[in-house]
């Protein structure tokens, strides 16, 4: 899984940290926690978060951009919180990650069987079908999200929604 985008050597790597917290599944606990993530002037690239096997208690994956300080403030910032009760770096461990999008393309009659033969490539649905455009549906890892919509943009994309990246460990 190529999770990182590479802009010099140690600590000073620009990559994709996913993080997973359990929260207090409480009003107001993941407003504190974006707050305080973004008013260090960090950026929240994806922001899932939902109920566990355990009501009381959420998880939450957020994918954070930046070197390796940029992880080290975030994850002792998060663990400081009085409602967080674990955060775990996945990023450095063998995890597994999906996204869900739905995407809208111009679709002329000419180019639905391309479309069509792209999402049985990816593994996806097309969930809406319009006189001019497609919805297709996709589930998947972060990097083949990614690479379905390098490969529908000659179609045009109409528009775009992201559940966000959800996260777990595979040990």
């Amino acid at each position: 899984m190529s999770n990182n985008t590479n802009n010099g050597n140690n600590g000073n790597s620009i990559r994709r940290h996913t993080i997973t917290a359990l929260l207090d599944n409480q009003p107001g606990v993941l407003a504190r926690v974006v707050g305080l993530i973004s008013g260090r002037g960090y950026n929240i690239e994806s922001l899932n978060v939902g109920p566990t096997q355990d009501p009381t208690v959420s998880r939450l994956t957020m994918v954070v951009p930046g070197n390796d300080h940029v992880l080290v403030q975030v994850t002792k910032q998060l663990d400081k919180q009085v409602d967080v009760i674990k955060v775990t770096d996945l990023t450095k461990e063998p995890f597994l990650n999906r996204e869900c999008i739905l995407v809208k393309i111009a679709a002329s009659r000419k180019d639905r069987s391309s479309i069509i033969e792209l999402m049985d490539v990816f593994g996806g649905d097309i969930v809406s079908a319009q006189a001019d455009a497609l919805v297709v549906q996709l589930v998947g890892e972060q990097d083949r999200i990614a690479d379905f919509l390098n490969l529908a943009k000659p179609f045009r994309i109409l528009d775009v929604s992201r559940s966000g990246v959800i996260a777990m460990a595979k040990e």
